[in-house]
């Protein structure tokens, strides 16, 4: 089931290149904070279509419109995020606190110790926000929902803890496997292209600078939008595993 998930993702990911796109530009400009939450609230939407559609369905992309409603879910995903995150910081900052008061091996233990214990509980916190973004989705985008912790966790359960984990480490490690074969291929050509000209009395720092620039925007317009897309839709679908 879970690479039922995956591959429709991977295919409705790449429905409409020009989302692709302009997902991309929003990227470029995300420094004046707006077009961050644009791209969150796009995020929504394809949540938004997952939790109501259905595996290998045939749902279209949803639109680049409607921008004020866009932003706003985008703030609603961004405050939902930060809250489930406030407890693994806490439990992080209690635990940095304690190893600054000892010293030596002590300290070293606690902060392993509570690094450890801040990371599962980042997983968990992370998962919860994700099924929380989906919970308010399915619930006709009522905010509340997001924070209704008992019906969450019953989603959870119904669909299971280890599917739910598998499911979002999958996600991370498709992510970054991705991200690392794309600029790994890039790279290699630009380096044969850099070891040729240099060869050839070329000058083979303009290339690898050139080769930079290529990969940015491959990343920033085609491969960055596409997995966060993907990323939404598997989210989605997979609050609609419940038994």
């Amino acid at each position: 089931m879970i690479l039922d998930i995956y591959k429709d993702a991977f295919e409705y990911s790449a429905k409409d290149w020009k989302t692709l796109i302009l997902l991309g530009l929003m990227c470029l400009l995300s420094f004046l904070l707006v077009p961050a939450f644009l791209i969150a609230g796009y995020n929504y939407r394809v949540i938004n279509n997952a939790v109501h559609g259905i595996i290998n369905g045939n749902d279209p992309l949803p639109e680049f419109d409607e921008l004020i409603e866009m932003f706003i879910d985008g703030v609603k995903v961004f405050i939902i995020q930060v809250v489930y995150l406030i407890v693994p910081a806490i439990i992080f900052i209690v635990f940095v606190t304690i190893a600054g008061a000892l010293s030596g091996i002590l300290a070293s233990a606690v902060m392993i110790i509570g690094s450890l214990i801040t990371f599962i509980m980042g997983i968990i916190a992370c998962l919860m926000a994700q099924m929380a973004i989906s919970h308010m989705a399915y619930n006709e985008c009522a905010f509340s929902k997001a924070f209704a912790l008992g019906e969450i966790k019953k989603v959870i359960d119904e669909i299971g803890w280890l599917k739910c984990i598998m499911t979002y480490a999958g996600l991370i490690i498709i992510t970054v496997l991705i991200y690392s074969a794309i600029t790994a291929i890039i790279w290699i050509i630009f380096t044969i292209f850099g070891i040729s000209g240099a060869i050839l009395g070329v000058n083979a720092g303009g290339i690898f600078i050139f080769g930079a620039l290529i990969n940015s925007l491959v990343t920033m317009f085609i491969v960055g939008p596409y997995l966060s897309i993907f990323n939404a839709r598997s989210l989605g679908l997979l609050y609609t595993m419940q038994i």
